[in-house]
């Protein structure tokens, strides 16, 4: 079966169609790029992606990651691959080549970062992490911490990751209980444990950099009191060169449902009393420094899962057409019908359609969001930023949200559609589906998300981000309601937009009010039907891109001879399958969003008011 990851001409519709990056090459930032230097480091990409990555990601899962004693051994493939990765310079795409990176665009690198997901998710996450770490040194470190990490950790020479979940302090991040205390020579000494800490410790570097959540001596208790330090491995003497080890020790690493590449690990700090690090940003300011990791890291699980789903999606579809069961279904009773590929099945196409609906608009919704970023960053006007990091702000939550819970939904749809050979390991779809269920949890659960965008997202600014984020819907609906042939769906999300307005308004009113635990009982509901609504956008937005090339292409033809055009011509053919899928999701997705809205409205008690004892189990 073919190795298809990513859908090259949807990713290409969504460039240069749907977006039209190729006007990022107009500003200063971005000079000298074209399209033809993107569809270059996009083809690098997908060739280590399918030729190098994805038969490793076996490997990942079957033999996994060891424990020994302290240390931590990656699957053996693991170490050619990294290498390769380094030495392509995959792990800051994105970021100015003073600091190491290639200087390409996020969007660019989204669409790289999806890739190499899909192939194999687990060495994805030391690349993630390791640049993650890296801005944060960037952006908060002294001169000397960027002089010593930053060039290590945007090569990948040094992994980094992240260190914030504890025993007692997992979502509640203030009740951690890890200590700072300051030495005489401006460093601290750490000490506590952390859990869950993806790869904390492994041998694909000779380093591990750490920025780890704390609380110093005497500092105030919950979230206000926590700094964030910077750690390592191994100590980093003033010229660069490795010193003696760290006092941070890994004490385990779990058994998990999937991702078995990537360990995740406990450690403990400061057994000796010599666990050292710096201060990383300001004191007593650790958590907002942090959610710099943290917001781009939602979106790296974001891409995680649409990587995961779009494989699973593009196996499930490449499987339905040569797998051979039933006859056509206006044969079964014709004894001399042979038998036809699946994909001709009716449940079949619906719950292909189903998966393109989702991976395809999910697609357009995180590259979109990447591509707000490359705005603020060409954009010299301060007012335009501050739109644009709204709308960025508002979108993070939906990407996180949405993204991870469909596409598991999507790994899920894979495996039916194999039957059972979906649910064997002889094929691929079974491990997507099992690496993909982390990503609904890590960086922030669903729940954590629904809480952010009803407690603090919908409000920003009076309301008046949500509004013009529901400003940018409109400007779509008012173009398509203009082209004939997706008039009706135009209308129809106008109405379904409409009514999202009016349920924000209404939750919106409860949270404030003495109904603010019903109010959030249905905040998860909320973000739900938000992120349906906002990906109803983008599928009206390509179908408005796809029905205009559409209509050139067939031009003046009845309905026997466009027929003929879409079988030949497989511009036409893409062209209609984007006005065909926008149909389906508006008419039968989105029907089902406003009966979701419905039912948040009546904002039912049940919930809050059932009793513990009420939930049975005894």
């Amino acid at each position: 079966m073919a190795q298809t990851i990513t859908d090259r001409r949807d990713i290409q519709f969504i460039l240069y169609e749907q977006l039209d990056i190729e006007s990022l090459a107009k500003s200063p930032l971005f000079k000298g790029l074209n399209r033809k230097t993107f569809d270059m480091v996009l083809a690098e990409a997908r060739s280590l992606a399918t030729k190098e990555l994805i038969p490793t990601s076996i490997d990942a899962d079957r033999e996994g990651c060891r424990f020994e004693s302290g240390n931590v051994k990656v699957p053996e493939s693991f170490h050619r691959a990294y290498k390769l990765l380094m030495e392509g310079e995959w792990f800051a795409v994105a970021d100015d080549p003073e600091v190491g990176g290639q200087g390409m665009p996020q969007v660019i690198d989204t669409v790289v970062t999806e890739m190499i997901n899909g192939a194999n998710t687990a060495i994805a996450g030391f690349i993630m992490l390791t640049h993650g770490a890296g801005k944060l040194v960037e952006v908060f470190g002294t001169e000397q911490q960027k002089k010593l990490y930053l060039n290590k950790l945007y090569t990948g020479e040094w992994a980094g990751t992240m260190c914030l979940t504890e025993p007692g302090a997992g979502s509640d991040v203030g009740a951690l209980t890890s200590s700072a205390v300051k030495n005489p020579d401006g460093t601290y000494s750490l000490t506590g444990n952390k859990i869950f800490i993806s790869g904390a410790e492994h041998d694909l570097t000779e380093n591990i950099v750490y920025p780890i959540l704390a609380r110093i001596e005497g500092a105030p208790a919950g979230s206000a009191g926590i700094s964030l330090f910077l750690a390592s491995k191994y100590m980093v003497n003033d010229d660069g060169s490795l010193g003696e080890r760290n006092d941070i020790v890994c004490t385990g690493i779990e058994e998990k449902i999937g991702m078995h590449g990537s360990p995740t690990c406990s450690f403990t700090m400061g057994g000796k009393g010599k666990c050292i690090g710096t201060l990383l940003g300001k004191e007593n300011e650790g958590l907002k420094t942090m959610f710099h990791m943290m917001n781009e890291e939602r979106i790296c699980v974001a891409i995680q899962a649409l990587g995961l789903g779009s494989a699973a999606f593009l196996y499930a579809l490449n499987y339905t057409r040569e797998r051979l069961q039933g006859k056509y279904i206006t044969k079964a009773m014709d004894p001399e019908a042979p038998q036809v590929p699946i994909i001709k099945h009716p449940d079949v196409r619906r719950m292909l359609l189903w998966m393109k609906s989702q991976i395809e608009g999910l697609r357009s919704l995180n590259l979109y969001v990447a591509y707000l970023m490359d705005q603020v960053a060409c954009s010299e006007d301060k007012d335009e930023k501050k739109r644009l990091n709204g709308l960025i702000s508002m979108l993070t939550p939906i990407c996180k949200a949405q993204t991870t819970e469909r596409a598991n939904e999507v790994c899920a749809m894979a495996v039916q559609t194999y039957g059972g050979y979906g649910a064997c390991q002889d094929y691929p779809v079974e491990q997507l589906l099992r690496d993909n269920r982390i990503s609904t949890i890590y960086e922030g659960t669903t729940g954590i998300q629904a809480l952010d965008m009803l407690g603090r997202k919908i409000g920003m600014k009076k309301g008046q981000v949500f509004q013009n984020l529901l400003q940018e819907i409109q400007k779509t609906i008012n173009v398509a309601k203009d082209i004939a042939d997706i008039r009706d769906i135009a209308a129809r999300l106008e109405e379904t937009s409409a009514k999202l307005r009016e349920t924000a308004l209404n939750l919106g009113k409860a949270a404030a009010s003495p109904k603010v635990l019903e109010a959030f009982a249905h905040a998860c509901p909320f973000l739900d039907v938000f992120g349906e609504v906002v990906v109803g956008w983008m599928w009206l937005w390509r179908a408005s891109v796809a029905s205009v090339k559409l209509d050139k292409l067939a031009a003046g033809q009845d309905a026997k001879k466009k027929k003929e055009t879409l079988a030949k011509n497989k511009e036409a053919a893409f062209y209609h399958g984007q006005v065909q899928t926008a149909r389906y999701y508006i008419n039968s997705v989105l029907s089902v969003t406003v009966g979701k809205m419905n039912s948040i409205d009546i904002l039912e008690k049940a919930p809050v008011e059932i009793t513990d004892d009420g939930f049975g189990g005894k």
